[in-house]
């Protein structure tokens, strides 16, 4: 498989999952004692707390899944990064088109503890779900890679095509190494396409996938009018930092919820026409979706294939949270000295982390917040976005409607972010999603949980990605290349 067979035609123009070319080998399911596997590997890698924000079991957790990896025929080992390792393992048959294969190990912290049903570092199974941090984001996810690269084995023989994979430890606070691990590893990680981390079905139950994610940058804004706080009768002479802070942020958008900071859609790239009749292709949710969320009206009276294309392709100005005074029972008179807001920018390609903080910068000066401080938080990832015609992302897409019998949803990218830049930019490889959750997985939170079915389901179809994979090369499945 090579990157310039490309078809010229969009997904929605192809004929979907080229319904007379199904993979060789097997039935449409897993052996029960597949799932027996992956449920007991997943109970070793939930029981380990390697939660990033705090460094918990970060070293242990890295060697339990390099031994892992290296039980499954692997050679794997832990690369420093000057944070958490990078679990770096390969496989390579020479000749053949490469798989890389992305996923994290650590973990969200388990607050607040007391919601929890089970112990959050216990696999608990009820009601058809594993219960456990980690279940879904992102330990479950790479024991289901697993799976599928041991189902194939099972069915076919040895792998016909080299498989790299690269499990990093700091996903959850940023990956503020892994853009420069890439970097200097990029012949090593070499690739003819890329799977991401997660990936699974929507809220209808149709599976989905995608083809890039935005990108973030996190910043705080903050104010200082005086040395203390203030008795409030001093409020004709002397201005509230929270007053003030509000205004700044105020400033930064249009009445009608557009950003309104010159300069910041500035290199923003115009989506392909591939890129947006997949958006055109996706169903109406904006009605649902407010009512679900209680909205009275969506900003700039956004629905229909509008409320689509902005949550796919534009860049968003978010406020997380303003902090300043006396938020307590009852009232406390007092001017407060400072206060300061927590923002995110979720970024389009090819949109610079850097340029748009300075942008914000100048808007602030220019409309008197000088007095306004940036300090930039964690973040700072750019946009990744593939093509969509590209064959390997038309692979997964057949791959998903072979085991699901549907024809997945296709999104351009997700409208979440992740550190996805360095693999699409930097190594120039494809990048697609495939997975096991699903919308009520509680990811970040209390009961976090994968579903058995989904499961199921997710490791099926990467099993059938892997098969047209080797299809596609003019490989038997199972019989490596001369």
């Amino acid at each position: 498989m090579t990157r310039d067979d490309a078809p010229q035609d969009a997904p929605h123009d192809a004929e979907p999952g080229d319904r007379d070319a199904r993979p060789q080998g097997g039935g449409n399911d897993l052996p029960a004692a597949l799932l027996d596997w992956y449920r007991d590997r997943l109970a070793e890698l939930v029981a380990l707390p390697s939660v990033a924000a705090d460094g918990r079991a970060i070293p242990e957790t890295a060697a339990a899944v390099r031994d892992l990896v290296i039980a499954e025929g692997f050679d794997a080992e832990l690369h420093p990064t000057g944070g958490a390792p990078v679990v770096f393992a390969e496989r390579r048959v020479p000749g053949a088109p490469t798989l890389l294969l992305y996923n994290h190990y650590d973990v969200q912290p388990e607050d607040p503890l007391d919601a929890w049903t089970s112990p959050p570092f216990e696999l608990t199974e009820r009601d058809g779900a594993w219960y456990g941090r980690g279940a879904a984001d992102d330990k479950g996810e790479i024991v289901s890679r697993l799976a599928a690269l041991r189902a194939y084995r099972e069915r076919h023989g040895e792998l016909p095509f080299g498989v790299v994979m690269v499990i990093e430890g700091e996903e959850e606070i940023g990956s503020p190494h892994l853009a420069a691990y890439v970097r200097d590893h990029a012949d090593a990680l070499a690739a003819d396409g890329c799977l991401w981390e997660f990936g699974g079905v929507n809220a209808a139950g149709t599976p989905f996938t995608y083809c890039g994610m935005k990108g973030v940058v996190t910043l705080d804004l903050r104010v200082r009018t005086a040395g203390r706080d203030l008795h409030s009768s001093f409020g004709v002479v002397a201005r509230s930092a929270a007053a003030r802070l509000a205004a700044a942020v105020a400033s930064l958008e249009d009445d009608a919820g557009r950003v309104a900071v010159d300069g910041f859609f500035d290199g923003v790239r115009t989506p392909s026409d591939a890129e947006r009749a997949l958006v055109d292709r996706l169903p109406d949710e904006a009605a649902e979706l407010a009512g679900v969320f209680e909205i009275p009206a969506w900003q700039r009276g956004l629905e229909g294939a509008g409320w689509n294309h902005a949550l796919y392709f534009e860049p968003t100005l978010n406020v997380n949270g303003l902090h300043g005074g006396y938020g307590g029972e009852g009232a406390k008179t007092v001017l407060p000295h400072e206060a300061f807001a927590k923002l995110d920018v979720r970024l389009v390609p090819d949109q610079d982390p850097e340029a748009v903080v300075a942008a914000i910068r100048a808007h602030l000066d220019a409309h008197g917040f000088d007095d306004v401080e940036i300090v930039r938080g964690p973040h700072a990832e750019r946009a990744g976005r593939s093509d969509p015609t590209d064959p390997f992302v038309l692979d997964a897409i057949a791959a998903l409607e072979d085991a699901y019998g549907t024809f997945p949803v296709v999104l351009p990218n997700s409208p979440g972010s992740g550190p996805i830049h360095p693999f699409v930019e930097g190594l120039g490889v494809p990048v697609v999603g495939i997975g096991c959750g699903h919308p009520g997985s509680r990811i970040h939170g209390p009961d976090e949980h994968v579903r058995i079915e989904d499961v199921r389901r997710g490791t099926l179809a990467t099993l059938r990605l892997f098969e047209r994979v080797a299809q596609r090369a003019g490989l038997t499945p199972g019989r490596p290349t001369d």
